[in-house]
């Protein structure tokens, strides 16, 4: 089966790291789509066991 993606280390010497503001800024909305994600969860399940 092939990759689909493949995976990227660190940057080579010739290479710029992504800049700082950007990284931020995946890392804060990664946390807030699981929290969101999770939190979710919890009224879903809490819905359906709590209904009756």
């Amino acid at each position: 089966m092939a990759e689909r993606f493949t995976p990227v280390g660190p940057p080579s010497d010739n290479e710029k790291p992504a800049p700082l503001g950007r990284r931020f800024f995946w890392f804060f909305a990664l946390a807030l789509a699981s929290l969101a994600a999770v939190a979710s969860l919890a009224y879903l399940l809490r819905a359906i066991l709590f209904s009756a």
